[in-house]
């Protein structure tokens, strides 16, 4: 394994750096009075930064090469201390068109979508013109099982009528989302259960398509995009709406839900690296019984410790980048599913850390430390809670020495 970053990839490593120095920290509070003002609108702001990164070539950077004539030419390794730097402030990905969930659904529309479904939806979203969203979550059954559920598209003449609830459908809330993947089914007879779901485009000015209400994640709505309950009340949309065809849900999620699972732990490194430069940075300058915080032992602990979790995260992280490259997503599907585990909960232990280093204002609206964990930890649910991933990594793991007794 060579993790040395190429000369290309150095270039644009040191171009989002100073990006992020001159434009992003900067902002953070504005950005957040924006949202405070008009909380489901892209921010004039936003749209000022994501023009200065369009115009520095800091675009599109998430989607690999093998896409074509849609990518910029990255690796997901390449991507991978992009896309840390990137995470470190909550908004910053989607400055550089690099923002969930988005990517996830850009990724499905280049490999799975027609002609058709390219140019209508994928064109506006790689030119960041639009926003979308992805409907897979209910809250009337156990989703992290994606078989249970119960959303139903049936044909009907020319059309697909839609019918079922679904909520936490991250990018739903805000005016700029023009377009969702839903996920639901087709044939829910049929005996093979991962044949039965489809995914289907549905504009969100679509009669029948109700916003009931934005959820809340531990008292964060994550304005502009928000976390939406929706309803889809007979929602009827043409047949060549359809994505790649009825019976193609369940591979089309696993496809979409690989790179995004290993985006989220690129930039849950990212987070975890900026609260450990917030932490060092706040004990070197605090006397708590009269001397510097960085002189109590516990403190240099904490630090230390941080230090080597990050670590260990990042070089995993790039070992399954690099693996995806190399042999395909599946392929990679451990490693995987090892950082998915690991990332989001080192994270979590890092930035306690530096709230805890911070005192009351490490709680706050002052710091981004609380925002972080609340984000943070509901990456155990995103894309597959713990469980799930431990259940099939272990299950697959032990399968090798089945048959060593």
């Amino acid at each position: 394994m060579d993790f040395q970053y190429s000369e290309k990839v150095q270039d644009l490593l040191d171009k989002l750096n100073a990006f992020m120095d001159e434009h992003i920290y900067p902002n953070e509070h504005k950005m957040h009075q924006a949202l405070r003002d008009e909380p489901w609108s892209t921010p004039e702001l936003m749209e000022q930064l994501k023009q200065k990164a369009k115009d520095q070539g800091l675009w599109n950077l998430f989607l690999p090469k093998v896409y074509g004539d849609f990518s910029p030419g990255l690796t997901n390794l390449e991507y991978a201390p992009l896309a840390e730097v990137m995470g470190k402030v909550i908004w910053a990905p989607e400055v550089f068109n690099c923002g969930a969930p988005d990517t996830g659904n850009m990724e499905v529309l280049a490999k799975y979508g027609s002609d058709k479904q390219q140019q209508d939806w994928l064109q506006p979203l790689m030119a960041g013109r639009i926003r979308s969203a992805f409907a897979m979550t209910e809250p009337a059954v156990a989703s992290s099982d994606a078989t249970n559920i119960e959303t139903e598209i049936k044909a009907d003449g020319d059309d697909y009528v839609i019918n079922g609830h679904k909520f936490y459908i991250s990018g739903a809330m805000r005016k700029q989302c023009e377009i969702m993947i839903v996920m639901g089914k087709t044939d829910a007879t049929n005996e093979n259960r991962y044949l039965q779901q489809s995914m289907i485009l549905v504009p969100m000015n679509t009669p029948g398509v109700k916003v009931i209400r934005p959820m809340q994640v531990m008292g964060y709505d994550d304005a502009p995009e928000g976390h939406a309950e929706i309803i889809f009340d007979n929602v009827r949309v043409p047949k060549e709406n359809i994505i790649a065809g009825e019976g193609r849900g369940f591979e089309i999620a696993q496809g979409r839900l690989g790179p995004g699972r290993i985006h989220h732990c690129m930039r849950s490194v990212g987070a975890a690296q900026r609260a450990l430069e917030l932490m060092c940075q706040r004990v070197n300058q605090r006397v708590a019984f009269g001397r510097e915080l960085i002189k109590q032992q516990s403190i240099r602990e904490d630090i230390a410790k941080s230090v080597c979790e990050i670590e260990q995260a990042r070089l995993l992280t790039l070992k399954a980048a690099q693996k995806m490259d190399e042999e395909g997503n599946k392929a990679a599907k451990d490693l995987i599913a090892m950082i998915k585990i690991i990332a989001p909960n080192m994270a979590l232990t890092v930035i306690d850390r530096a709230m805890q280093c911070h005192g009351a204002v490490g709680l706050s609206q002052d710091t981004p430390l609380a925002h972080m964990w609340a984000g943070q930890r509901s990456l155990r649910f995103a894309d597959g809670p713990d469980q799930v991933h431990m259940m099939q990594l272990g299950r697959d793991y032990a399968k090798k020495f089945a048959n060593n007794q």
